[in-house]
């Protein structure tokens, strides 16, 4: 092994195992301004001896001299790369370096690594001219029209191949202009004076620049001619005066005044209008020059009812503020029209009128409430239409006609089958017009209400009612519904309500009626045991009458009440022993039933009776029934395994409906909760032999459901598990302080023909407890004695200490030994017991 190292050594010293960059260190050349990807130097990559391959990433350039990030290693193929540019940086031969140094790094998975040199040059070109600036772009150049001819701008652009710029550049126009002149040192010249209304607004240029190489490039200017303010508007709109109608509606256009502005021919959009008279009438649109009605023009009143003529100053001024304007001068005159209808204080108006009065009475007078504000004859005279609308035909009339005086000519009697087709309630419409054109009207509408008078008696449709319920239904069931009415029309609102009855010793208020329909409801379960029968008084109420009636409730007897055990839940204990068809501790159920037979009750066990061990006895047909077990308890061969029993127990009351009445009948059930405790015999005795036994007993006593319980009893069986590996190292220890070990082989004593062997049994017992709450007692099948037990837990106790269970004492081959007690407290103990049992046999001779 050390000669293959050595080897290794010697040939790494040889060089035949170092990675090596091939064709590094080199020198390579690329020009100026070249585009990314510009290949510039390849190389390749040998690799060791032992050919680890290179670390993916490299070769890489980790520094240059002087820094650039114009340069990137890209691989080709197998263990060949390539430099080429990135394009991240410029080569610029005249403002940047010339030369740069680039160290190339490679390394492999094991470690060894190279680095070279590669040293690249950037090399000459020669470059086009180039404009500076916004100019490099196009630029745009701005003329005041009007202006002189003359200079305008100073082209300029540079050389890149000439960085001190001593070599001068030529300027030309390459369309030539009569417009415009460029000296060749780049100077550009107007020839002519610009007018924009003429139509000089604007011009391109291309202007060229030439080196001393001949080459050449160039540029667009576009030169714009600047409009200025610099001719007074024109009105070109004829009319001066305007002749319009009084009562024109707000926005109604009256005039349209226009103009126009040399500076900007056949365009109005730079012109603002305005009117410099004071005046509340007219308003003009400043950007269109429409002239519009503002307030209302009333001929007939204020100003204009004296003049009716409106002079108004417009004027007209270009964009921007500070221009050219103009003032016109016009007139409107206001034209009287009869725009004044007959007007009434009221148009709408309600008479109440009773249903007997009188043919002829007068209803009303029109003329009271309606004028017309015209000032002269015609125009202020009006009169009334014949009464037109729905019912009135026949019953109202004017007197005289177009006189607008209501009188009554017709039957308004509320009972009245004709008058009840029109509903009672007369709707008509009289117009009020002018007598002189354009007729003005107005509609009046008048409704006449026929007040209904009080003829007839509020009634019931029935002398008393009888309604039945079950005294299964809930609340809100609908009982019945009483109806009340009277011959009076129109019908009025009936209002029902309870006025004495409908109480029981449970709820004040048995029953609810519907203030508007009359339906009765119940508001709670109605007991036919508690009370069978309800008399009410139903008051009925409308705006004129009250009336009332008997309404008898009877409540109709159901199966609703669940059977009722005694005890309602219980605790036994049996021992595991007990014989087959044994009464329980006399334990008996004793159930009763309002509303049902001794021998309608059927019992039966729900969850809880795992392998069916408990029975009742009679099943059915009886208030009183037993619990029995029926089958033995199995716990050795492991068909058993609960020790506490929980029965739910279920009471039916339909042992005597057949199965067809079963499925439509009602059917109660009770329920009553059994907790069973099966007791292991407390005076059984593990049998012993020469080996160590380890017994440990666990049992669930806690709910499924509970799932802390799991989690608890882990942490106390890992508690308690180092509890008793400390117990077992101490006795042990006291095992061997107390006992040495013999070191020779271990001699029985000779027996003597006719003695028999005695063997002694030690047993050591040791128990750990947990407090318990004894809330039981049974007595001990075997020993008679009374103990106490936990119903949960199972724990148990002797009741008194005077009745522990009697010490079994040990023989000694002399006839004769200390007996050694083993502990009382019952088969099963609190949480877990533990018991560690040593027995020795030991032989004696006589």
């Amino acid at each position: 092994m050390k000669g293959i190292v050595f080897l290794l050594l010697l040939d790494a010293i040889s060089g035949r195992e170092a990675l090596r960059l091939i064709h590094l260190p080199a020198t390579s050349n690329v020009a100026e301004n070249s585009p990314p990807e510009t290949p510039v130097h390849k190389f390749s990559v040998n690799l060791s001896a032992s050919l680890a391959p290179v670390i993916p990433g490299l070769p890489l350039i980790i520094n240059s001299s002087p820094l650039t990030d114009a340069f990137k290693v890209n691989w080709l193929s197998g263990t060949d790369f390539e430099v080429v540019t990135s394009g991240n940086e410029q080569l610029d031969y005249e403002m940047g370096p010339n030369i740069f140094d680039l160290q190339i790094y490679v390394k492999d998975d094991v470690g060894v690594s190279d680095l070279q040199i590669l040293t690249v040059q950037v090399t000459d070109v020669n470059e086009l001219p180039q404009f500076q600036g916004n100019l490099a772009k196009g630029l745009d150049l701005y003329i005041v029209e009007g202006a002189n001819p003359g200079f305008i701008y100073q082209v300029e652009a540079f050389d890149p191949e000439n960085t001190n710029r001593n070599i001068p550049l030529s300027y030309f126009l390459i369309f030539p202009s009569t417009n415009f002149a460029l000296s060749a040192n780049g100077t550009l010249f107007s020839t002519t004076e610009f007018d924009f209304e003429a139509g000089h607004k604007r011009f391109n240029l291309v202007v060229g620049v030439r080196d001393s190489q001949g080459l050449e490039a160039s540029t667009t200017l576009q030169v714009n001619i600047v409009n200025i303010n610099d001719e007074t508007p024109r009105f070109t709109s004829p009319a001066r005066v305007y002749s319009i109608p009084e009562e024109l509606a707000s926005g109604t256009i009256v005039a349209n005044i226009t103009a126009e502005d040399p500076d900007d021919k056949g365009s109005t959009g730079f012109l603002l209008y305005s009117i410099t008279t004071a005046n509340s009438y007219f308003m003009i649109n400043q950007l269109t020059g429409t002239i519009q009605v503002a307030h209302r023009l009333d001929r007939d009143a204020g100003p204009l009812r004296q003049n009716p003529t409106i002079s108004l100053e417009v004027l007209v001024k270009d964009r921007p503020s500070g221009g050219q304007e103009n003032r016109t001068q016009i007139t409107f005159i206001v034209e009287d029209i009869n725009d004044n209808p007959p007007t009434c204080t009221k148009f709408t108006f309600s008479i109440m009128v009773p249903e007997r009065a009188a043919k002829g009475t007068s209803l009303l007078d029109l003329n009271k409430f309606c004028s017309d504000d015209d000032s002269k004859a015609p125009n202020n005279q009006f009169n009334f239409s014949t009464p037109s609308g729905v019912g009135g035909s026949g019953r109202f009339s004017q007197d005289p006609a177009g006189s607008g005086k209501i009188v009554l000519t017709g039957d308004l009697d509320y009972e009245n089958t004709s008058n009840l087709a029109a509903g009672n309630t007369y709707a008509m419409i009289i117009q009020v017009q002018d007598v002189a054109p354009p007729y003005h009207k107005n509609n009046i509408y008048i409704y006449i209400l026929t007040k209904p008078e009080n003829e007839f008696s509020l009634v019931f449709d029935r002398p008393s009612y009888i309604f039945n319920v079950s005294e299964l239904r809930p609340a809100r069931t609908r009982v019945g519904q009483v109806r009340a009415t009277d011959k009076d029309f129109p019908p009025s609102r009936v209002v029902y309500s309870i006025s004495s009855g409908g109480a029981s010793l449970q709820s004040p208020n048995m029953f609810w009626i519907n203030p508007q329909t009359g339906e009765l409801q119940l508001v709670t379960k109605a007991d036919y045991e508690t009370t069978p029968v309800y008399i009410l008084r139903i008051q009925a109420t409308n705006s004129e009458d009250t009336s009332s009636v008997t309404v008898t409730v009877n409540v109709l007897e159901e199966n609703d009440e669940k059977p009722i055990c005694t005890p309602n839940s219980y605790f036994l204990a049996i021992p595991v022993d007990l014989r087959v068809g044994t009464n329980i501790q006399n334990f008996k159920l004793t159930c009763i039933d309002l509303d049902s037979s001794p021998r309608s009750f059927r019992y039966s066990i729900g969850s809880g009776n795992v392998n069916s061990h408990f029975t009742f006895s009679p099943s059915a047909g009886s208030n009183v029934t037993s619990l029995l077990l029926a089958t033995r308890f199995d716990y050795a061969s492991g068909l058993d395994k609960i020790w506490d029993y929980k029965l739910l127990v279920y009471i039916t009351d339909d042992n005597l409906l057949s199965g067809r009445k079963k499925a439509k009948a009602h059917i109660e059930t009770g329920t009553v909760t059994l907790s069973i405790s099966v007791i292991p015999d407390p005076t059984t005795i593990a049998t012993t032999t020469t080996k160590i036994i380890r017994q440990v007993l666990r049992e669930n006593v806690y709910s499924p459901s509970a799932w802390y319980v799991p989690f608890v009893i882990t942490l106390g069986s890992i508690l308690l598990l180092g509890l008793l590996v400390s117990l077992f190292v101490l006795l042990a220890k006291a095992i061997h302080r107390h006992c040495p070990c013999k070191t020779g082989k271990h001699k029985k004593p000779a027996v003597k023909k006719g003695e028999m062997k005695n063997t002694q049994r030690e047993v050591l017992v040791e128990t750990i407890q947990m407090n318990s709450v004894f809330d039981g007692e049974a007595i001990d099948p075997v020993t008679g004695a009374v103990y106490e037990f936990n119903s949960k837990t199972g724990a148990r106790k002797w009741k008194y200490s005077s009745l522990q269970m009697p010490r079994w004492q040990e023989p000694s081959p002399h006839g004769a030994a200390p007996s050694r007690s083993v502990a009382g407290e019952g088969a099963r103990p609190a949480g877990s017991t533990v018991c560690f049992v040593m027995a020795e046999e030991m032989e004696s001779t006589r």
